[in-house]
Order: C-alpha cells, then structure tokens, then sequence
C-alpha cells in the first residue's frame, strides 16, 4: 500500500464532531460496500438497520478513551508524553514528542507525580516510562492533568467526551474506538428492536500514528483485549442459525480473530495482549462483516479491510467516497462492508 493509491485532500480531514454542526451523530455518511460484487451503496449511518437482518450480531468495542496526552517538564525543557500501551501497575509504553530530550533526567508532571525512562517500547519511537504513583492515584492524576490525543489535522482541543462512543465503560483506550462513534442509544435500541444483537468485548486501542509519516507496525504493537463468554455464546449462536457477525471497528477484528487464531479456529471467553496483523491474506474465523471509518493508505488498518474485499472493489470505493466528499479520520464518516 503507498500514497499513490489515493490521496485524502486536506478539507476532507473532519476536524469538527458533526454534533457540533447541528446535526445527530448517527447522520454521518455511510458506505456500503458488498465484498463479493464490489457494489457500493451511498447512505447515511442513522440507515444502518435498512442494510442489517435481524439475527445478525454486531460486535463493539467497549473500551473507553483516557486522557493520554500529557505535559511534562525535564529540566527547563517542556515535553509532551503520549501515553500508548499500560505495561504493569506503573509502567507505560510512551512517545515523547520531538527530539530534544535526555533518557537520563525524570520527566515531572503536576501533582508530584514523575516518571523514568527505563528502556525502549514495544517499538521505535516509543520507550518504557515507570511513574513514582499506580492504581487509583495515577488515574486520579491523569484525569486532571492529561489530555486527550489531538493530531495535527483537528485545530480545537475538543474535551474528552467528544472522544468517546456512548457506549464507552471500561478505561483504557488512548485513542477512541472510533468506529462505534456514529452509535447513538436511539440507533442501538432500533437494532435490537429489530432483532439485531449488539455485544461488546473489550480491546484498548494503542497510539495509531506516532507523527512524522510514521505507523505503528502491527506485529511491535501489542494491545490488550478481554472477549467475554456472554459475546461468545452469541457469536456461537448466530453462526449456528446462519447469520452474520460483524465487527465494529478494526479492534472488534483483531480481537476476534486473534482468539480464533490462538484456540485453532475456535472461539472462547479469553484475555490477552494480541499481535495479529491482518492483511489480505489472512484468513477470517469468525467475522463476516466490518463496520469502520476511513483509512488513510499508510495504515496498517486498511491492510484489514483488504481481508474482507478484494484490492479492485475496495479502492473503486475508496475513490468514489473520496469524490461524494466523504469525510476521514475519527469524526469522519463511516463505511459497512459485507
């Protein structure tokens, strides 16, 4: 995948949640893309029901933005720690932004709180902090002071909250699970009235983009998931009944099929730290369908969606969003494939 798949102009960047424009969260653009035939559907998402059948299971992410952005001083020199991936009680995988800092010296917050570089992180950028608090004193700490990650392409420093599915209970994401985003209660009461079935694991999303052209790779990664046996016993009864799961957001995906990958094929309640990449030759176990924003051609995340759809179907519709002026990144619109 390169830049001259497709190129995402810079006033299709949604820098605003469309709850701020007037309208509801689940009125963002929907496309739907069929992964046989490569047809490609234009709606809106508040419309999801109208492309579902009832016993179809949607999987979502419940796990909840923390404010992991964080101002710091080392010296006279200020800093910028985003927090990426919690290793142990105290222990955090971070990226220090910029160049200019010395992996000797703490780096000191508000509050008396101070944290060490101890080694590298799970991959370069990023390296090992141990901070001198942990539990609830850390996360006390961290609601006062942090704040949530904002890139280059969002201007206003929206409050947590905007950050945040509605659905969003288990701490732990620093960036949002932003594929269940468009979800509104209205929406999701709809769906179950419906017969749609709406479940939820847990998978805390990592640093997606650590600046500077510059991509996680999946496989230095490493995310924590837990999949509980309630979701489970759905999953197992819609396949059983022949009908469809689909994941919301890429997360749901790489916490699925990792349990499936880990259990031969299988799939059972489970914990763990998954390092799965998928790409379109991996095969799928458990999921049939995907529910997901917009992805630029560096990420990793649209690799994943070339598991469902062929590389043709997939960047027709890529380019067909891209002149309906569809609009990328975590306020962004949305796109259903099955």
């Amino acid at each position: 995948m390169n830049e001259a798949v497709f190129s995402i102009p810079e006033q299709l960047n949604a820098s605003t949640p469309i709850e701020l424009t007037g309208k509801n969260r689940d009125e963002v653009k929907l496309m739907v893309l069929n992964r046989k035939t490569g047809a490609c559907i234009h709606s809106h998402f508040d419309q999801l029901p109208a492309h579902l059948k009832k016993g179809d299971v949607l999987v979502v992410n419940n796990s909840r933005t923390i404010p992991a952005s964080l101002q710091g001083k080392q010296g006279n020199r200020q800093v910028e720690v985003r927090l990426s991936r919690k290793v142990s009680s105290n222990e955090w995988d971070a990226l220090i932004l910029g160049c200019m800092y010395d992996t000797r010296l703490p780096i000191s917050f508000g509050d008396g709180v101070k944290a060490v570089m101890t080694g590298k992180g799970s991959e370069n950028p990023l390296i090992r902090l141990a901070f001198n608090v942990e539990g609830a004193v850390f996360y006390d700490f961290l609601y006062r002071e942090g704040q949530p990650v904002r890139y280059e392409y969002i201007d206003t420093p929206w409050p947590l909250d905007k950050y945040q599915t509605v659905y969003g209970s288990v701490p732990g994401s620093v960036e949002m699970a932003s594929a269940g985003r468009a979800f509104s209660w209205k929406l999701i009461s709809q769906l179950r009235a419906e017969g749609i079935e709406v479940v939820c694991l847990q998978l805390h999303a990592g640093l997606s983009y650590y600046g500077d052209d510059h991509w996680p790779t999946p496989t230095n990664h490493p995310e924590e998931y837990h999949l509980p046996e309630e979701t489970v016993e759905s999953i197992r009864r819609a396949k059983m009944n022949g009908n469809r799961v689909i994941a919301v957001g890429t997360t749901v995906v790489r916490a699925l099929e990792t349990v499936a990958r880990d259990h031969v094929g299988e799939l059972i309640a489970a914990s763990g730290v998954t390092d799965l990449y998928i790409t379109k030759e991996s095969p799928l176990r458990v999921v049939d369908g995907l529910i997901t924003g917009l992805h630029e051609p560096q990420a990793s995340h649209l690799d994943l969606l070339r598991a469902f759809v062929p590389d043709e179907h997939l960047f027709r519709a890529y380019r067909s969003a891209l002149a309906k002026g569809y609009m990328w990144h975590e306020f962004g619109d949305m796109n259903l494939i099955l």
